[in-house]
């Protein structure tokens, strides 16, 4: 069997500005916000797990 995707919640503070700017993109592209950000996310390189980088992430 496949493994089920649970969606999580995230909550961040931006700018005024920067929110502005994902609404309008996201209005111009006919898409939603939560779209616009997932498609970010997807565009960055994967790294692997236990590679020497310093980045910490909660999970």
């Amino acid at each position: 069997m496949g493994e089920q995707m649970k969606n999580k919640e995230l909550k961040i503070r931006i700018s005024e500005r920067r929110l502005n700017k994902v609404r309008l993109y996201a209005v111009r592209t006919d898409k939603t916000m939560t779209q616009v950000i997932e498609e970010l996310i997807d565009s960055l390189p994967t790294s692997e797990i236990g590679n020497s980088s310093s980045t910490n992430i909660a999970q």
